[in-house]
């Protein structure tokens, strides 16, 4: 089971830090203005990591620390007309929210938005674009929010998902505001927080200017070097070891079970599945060294798509079967649970479904949509004042929906009908996102977007249009497909906030559409900026650039194979997928239906963790630091349980928020001139080439 172990649970859940601290207002002015400037800075710094590494940093941490060091001092200070008083956790959360929705859209501006330029299948630039980006932006930024709502419920209190970061963040706020009755704990906690979150920032920044030393240790290169010329398929395929806090932090918060999975599904798919396609010639690599000095050294991590179907790099052959993991067993876990969603659908439209019985029966005698015993399973904490209405959600998803269907249709010619369905799949895919993300801390948002690429792109085939339109349309709805599963990860994890911290959701809703507002403008200002100064960035004119942007390639090449005339899956990897996503789903369905046993549930392997694993690679860093912190949790809490409790989630919550202004610390130095990969050493590092 996906939660936080009894003890801390307890501590978590309490409401407020301090039983005597005053009533508090929840959802304020300096809250969301404090909050979207941070998410702003997180906005900015995630439009320049994505476009040079493909990974992006989440907001809620930094939001959290940062919202506190900077409110909590002049709730103080200032008297209260001019935004001081009482600053407490439930205020925080609110913070928390706006900078996590301010600074969740930059995705959308590091994969699709460039591929389309690069394709030429937009203006000449996006200065001259800038109308049609903000307008779709604007649909994707809103309809992923109004989503969660109804899912509330299931992830968080039916399934008990763990949410690490969300969970982290919380135990940063209870941490920060500390009570009068627990001073001495709250010092403890908040100095192994602080002390863990420095030591993260400074070795992120420093291990930069070394990172074939202090960050990543590419252990098969030097023994290959060495004269042990086998070893470098380690290097091949991607078994590096990488000193990332932000990883090794997440494993200390997730269960064993999730961490164990994502190293299986990496050996299963990069040390043995890869392999085999490569000696029998299924799948294929590409060089690593251009003068041929090291003819054992190979590149699998390409997504090379000049023969997709009969000869594919591994990374292309992988996406299939692990896609199909993803959905099959996600949506198995929604099965497996009695159709949770569709109940807590009904739940909330319930006050809607009753008034329009007694409208019908004028006797107001029409029996409840949902039975007693079907509510209990939701028992709600949470006051009905403090939650968000059936009419709010609902109504707020069909003005999005309707909005998106507009824009598609006026600015971009895609018929409405599709953009509908396009929402509907939106829905689908965030459950998988919301999986990954509750389970194992990482969302394959990107993965999911080209997995809607490659639907819509064989419907618009089917239809007869035209490759250069359906290069557009596919790429179009695999963004809101991104967004929108985003947006779903996002929020549900600051509901996991709300819900440990006792806060209201109603509250975080607003904060979220506020900084959502924020992005929209951000992201595409902070995008034109960088392609002002980067025009290679989008196009293909140049073959090195200051800026790789994998996703872009990725996107760009699914674009071009989906248009293609025939289906582009290798048959090898299509049989795969449909054999694993099976067993997935047999699997999960005997998890559920004949384990009763939460312990010996724990057994089963975690597929969503498998599936990223196949989409990750070959890429095995993350989960062998994952594994790492795990094991560290583990003996820590076997063998030092009160030290565990006390420090263990501080010290996570610290390394995780710490490597993310590592990060932003980082493109802060790399924009000014003076960033390792110029002052730097390629020490340690393959073909002695700077690799950080």
């Amino acid at each position: 089971m996906d939660d936080i172990g009894p003890v801390v649970s307890e501590l978590l859940v309490a409401p407020s830090l301090d039983p005597d601290a005053p009533a508090e207002a929840q959802f304020t002015f300096r809250a969301v203005f404090v909050g979207c400037a941070l998410g702003a800075v997180i906005s900015a710094s995630n439009v320049y990591l994505g476009l040079k590494t493909g990974w992006t940093f989440g907001a809620s941490l930094f939001g959290s620390i940062f919202g506190f060091a900077i409110l909590k001092p002049l709730s103080r200070i200032l008297p209260e007309h001019l935004g001081g008083g009482y600053f407490g956790p439930k205020e925080n959360v609110c913070c928390q929210s706006a900078a996590t929705a301010a600074g969740s859209l930059g995705l959308l501006f590091t994969s699709g938005f460039p591929a389309a330029y690069q394709l030429g299948l937009l203006g000449d630039d996006p200065v001259s674009d800038f109308g049609r980006i903000i307008t779709f932006t604007l649909c994707c930024a809103y309809v992923g929010i109004f989503f969660t709502m109804p899912l509330r419920r299931l992830y968080i209190l039916k399934l008990k998902l763990t949410f690490p970061s969300a969970v982290a963040a919380a135990y940063t706020i209870r941490s920060l505001h500390v009570g009068r009755h627990a001073a001495a704990n709250a010092r403890k906690k908040t100095l192994a927080l602080v002390t863990s979150f420095l030591v993260a920032i400074a070795w992120r920044v420093v291990s930069e200017y070394a990172p074939g030393i202090m960050w990543d240790w590419h252990w098969a290169w030097w023994f290959y070097k060495g004269g042990w010329k086998w070893i470098i398929a380690a290097e091949n395929w991607g078994w590096i070891w990488e000193w990332t806090p932000a990883f090794i932090g997440v494993g200390l918060l997730v269960p064993i079970n999730s961490s164990v999975s994502f190293v299986g599904g990496s050996a299963l798919a990069w040390a043995i599945i890869g392999p085999a396609l490569v000696a029998t010639n299924r799948a294929f690599g590409t060089p690593a060294s251009t003068t041929g000095a090291f003819p054992e050294y190979v590149n699998y991590a390409n997504m090379v798509l000049d023969d997709p179907v009969n000869a594919p790099s591994p990374k292309y052959w992988m996406i299939w079967p692990g896609c199909a993991v993803l959905l099959c067993a996600s949506m198995a876990e929604i099965v497996g649970n009695g159709g949770t969603v569709v109940k807590s659908v009904a739940i909330a439209m319930e006050p809607l479904v009753e008034r329009a019985k007694r409208v019908l029966s004028r006797n107001g005698r029409g029996r409840s949509t949902v039975d007693q015993d079907e509510k209990e399973v939701f028992q709600d904490p949470v006051p009905p004042e403090h939650q968000v209405p059936w009419w709010m959600w609902s109504g707020g998803l069909a003005a999005g929906s309707i909005l998106t269907m507009l824009v598609m249709r006026y600015q971009f010619g895609q018929n409405a009908g599709v953009t509908l369905l396009a929402i509907l799949f939106s829905f689908l895919f965030s459950l998988v996102g919301a999986e990954c993300t509750g389970r194992v801390s990482v969302t394959p948002v990107t993965t999911l977007g080209n997995f809607a690429q490659l639907v819509f792109g064989g419907i618009s085939k089917g239809s007869g249009m035209a490759p250069r339109a359906n290069q557009l349309n596919n790429g179009l709805t695999g963004m809101i497909t991104l967004a929108a599963s985003e947006q779903v990860a996002d929020m549900l994890g600051d509901l996991k906030t709300t819900h440990l911290l006792g806060a209201s959701p109603r509250a975080q809703l607003y904060a979220q559409c506020f900084g959502a507002l924020v992005s929209i403008f951000l992201s595409a200002g902070m995008y034109v900026v960088f392609v002002k100064a980067y025009p290679c960035i989008n196009t293909l004119s140049t073959t090195t650039c200051a800026f790789p942007a994998p996703d872009v390639g990725a996107w760009r090449a699914v674009s071009v194979a989906v248009s293609s005339p025939s289906l582009p899956i290798p048959r090898s990897s299509g049989i795969t997928a449909l054999c694993l996503g099976a067993l997935a789903i047999v699997s999960t369905l005997v998890k559920y239906r004949f384990v009763r046993s939460e312990k010996r549930r724990a057994w089963f392997p975690n597929w969503n963790a498998i599936g990223i694993a196949f989409i990750l690679g070959p890429l095995c860093t993350y989960p062998m630091a994952m594994l790492f912190g795990s094991v560290i949790a583990l003996a820590w809490r076997k063998y030092w349980p009160a030290s565990a409790v006390m420090y263990c989630y501080a010290v996570a919550a610290g390394m995780i928020a710490g490597e993310g202004l590592g990060g932003i610390a980082n493109a802060v130095l790399q924009i000014a001139g003076v960033a390792g990969s110029v002052k730097g050493t390629s020490v340690g590092c393959p073909l002695d080439m700077y690799c950080g």
